[in-house]
């Protein structure tokens, strides 16, 4: 699928893999809509880039829907990348037996919303309006990529929430892969391992924690680059004959209950 001339949604976009995707999508040729809650990094990145930050909370409906068109007044929207999400970690139950010390009922929901709910979100209302775009060759009208985490098969201690949402987001892959298949709109998810984005903070401490996590890598031995999962969503994006597939980027690592 030809990228050139187009335009393209990134949820998530004004940081980390969602910043490192928007700004790959920009050097083919791609008008990006930088759709995140983080309006400094946001904006300061659209400028950069040529592109329109908006400012998008995935779990509501008009918001998206304004990014949406938003996307629209630069070109036929024929990309959505969903990157936002966050996470959470604590275990089911506490150590006293208490009912109170049970995993918050409230954050589990609160994961579930914004990374599997918001996920969808986004797909339905996306592609209802790439449904519309001319097709190509093959009949092709745009691609989604969504972002899980290899969280959703190595669950550890503690992740629960968030590999219940994660593992929703490879579930929905092939049958919104199905759904979307008549109006030429390919679907795919990428489940990253450890890749080096902000939030393992900077510093010397920081980079001692990110070499031991690296221990666990298979090779390379280091934490992923924001670059390399870009590359990834893009060649996703582009090539036509990539359709409900779910894909590790993870150097070969394993993930250890803890």
């Amino acid at each position: 699928m030809d990228l050139n001339g187009t335009s393209a949604i990134v949820t998530g976009g004004a940081s980390g893999l969602g910043a490192a995707t928007s700004r790959l999508l920009a050097e083919r040729g791609v008008r990006v809509v930088v759709a995140d809650l983080q309006e400094d990094k946001g904006t300061a990145l659209a400028k950069e880039i040529g592109g329109i930050f908006a400012p998008t909370d995935v779990t509501n409906a008009e918001s998206v829907i304004a990014a949406v068109e938003a996307a629209i007044e630069m070109g036929p929207l024929k990309s959505l990348v969903n990157c936002a999400g966050t996470g959470w970690a604590t275990r089911t139950i506490g150590k006293d037996g208490e009912y109170a010390s049970a995993h918050d009922l409230d954050l589990y929901r609160r994961v579930i919303e914004i990374n599997l709910i918001g996920t969808f979100n986004c797909i339905r209302l996306a592609a209802t309006k790439m449904s519309l775009n001319e097709p190509d060759e093959d009949g092709a009208r745009g691609a989604i990529v969504n972002t899980s985490s290899v969280a959703a098969e190595d669950g550890q201690i503690g992740q629960a929430a968030y590999s219940s949402s994660k593992g929703g987001v490879v579930g929905m892959t092939l049958p919104v892969a199905r759904d979307l298949a008549v109006v030429g709109i390919r679907v795919n998810t990428i489940l990253p391992g450890l890749i080096d984005t902000p939030i393992y903070g900077t510093g010397e401490g920081s980079e001692a924690f990110k070499a031991k996590l690296a221990q666990d890598v298979l090779f390379p031995r280091r934490l992923g680059y924001a670059t390399e999962f870009a590359s990834l969503a893009v060649e996703l994006l582009a090539n036509s004959y990539m359709n409900a597939e779910s894909i590790r980027i993870d150097a070969g690592i394993r993930m250890q209950p803890k």
